[in-house]
């Protein structure tokens, strides 16, 4: 992990016992520095990216950074986080949606769920980088486990609820979870490789329709 360096500004935000204070300032500039980021990954690359270029595209000098993020390892994953929950969010809008309240068989409801989880070319690149970054780090690879573990957490409650609209009951959550994100990330790489034969895409809802009958049963009437 790089050296923290912490600007006078940065400490004040400490408040007792070390914990800082999230001031409406403070935030802004993080979410700066992310969106700062995003856009130089997309450019050049996880790896070739440095605190330097953030700060230059954020408009920041290089403390900036440093009060914000331990390492761009942090930053990645920060933004990973908040990547996962505006997911979840769109997942939840499609469980409050009416058209999802009028499915009538689990087909159907994949094709709408698909519809609200888009195929990313950006922020596909840039995650594979990071994913073969941490494969080379135990610790790292623990900590981008921990963070799978915590999104199929996250989502398994609203994929219950939407199976329950088609009358399934999942038999196997956890291999549920890690099978709907390995179809996820599997069949975006080939739909970004072949972005225009309509038959890769209607293979993904395929996929993601079987591993469903396969980790779900009907529920019995009554």
């Amino acid at each position: 992990m790089a050296t923290t360096e912490v600007s006078g500004t940065a400490r004040a935000a400490v408040g007792e016992g070390g914990q800082r204070r999230v001031t409406k300032r403070r935030a802004e500039t993080r979410q700066r520095l992310l969106d700062a980021a995003y856009e130089v990954f997309t450019e050049v690359g996880f790896g070739r990216t440095r605190p330097e270029l953030v700060c230059e595209r954020a408009g920041y000098t290089r403390g900036a950074f440093y009060s914000q993020f331990g390492s761009m390892d942090e930053l990645f994953l920060t933004l990973w986080e908040q990547w996962s929950v505006r997911m979840l969010d769109r997942m939840r809008e499609i469980l409050a949606s009416r058209e999802v309240a009028e499915v009538e068989d689990e087909r159907e409801l994949v094709e709408h769920v698909l519809r609200a989880v888009p195929i990313d070319g950006k922020w596909y690149r840039v995650n594979a980088e990071f994913t073969v970054h941490a494969l080379r780090n135990p610790e790292l690879r623990a900590l981008v486990a921990a963070r799978e573990q915590a999104n199929i957490d996250a989502i398994m409650p609203v994929v219950e609820v939407l199976l329950a609209r088609v009358a399934r009951t999942i038999t196997d959550r956890e291999a549920l979870g890690q099978a709907l994100i390995a179809v996820h990330d599997g069949t975006m790489a080939q739909c970004l490789i072949e972005p225009d034969d309509p038959r890769v895409l209607a293979r993904r809802v395929d996929l993601f329709y079987r591993v469903i009958l396969s980790f779900s049963t009907r529920t019995s009437p009554g």
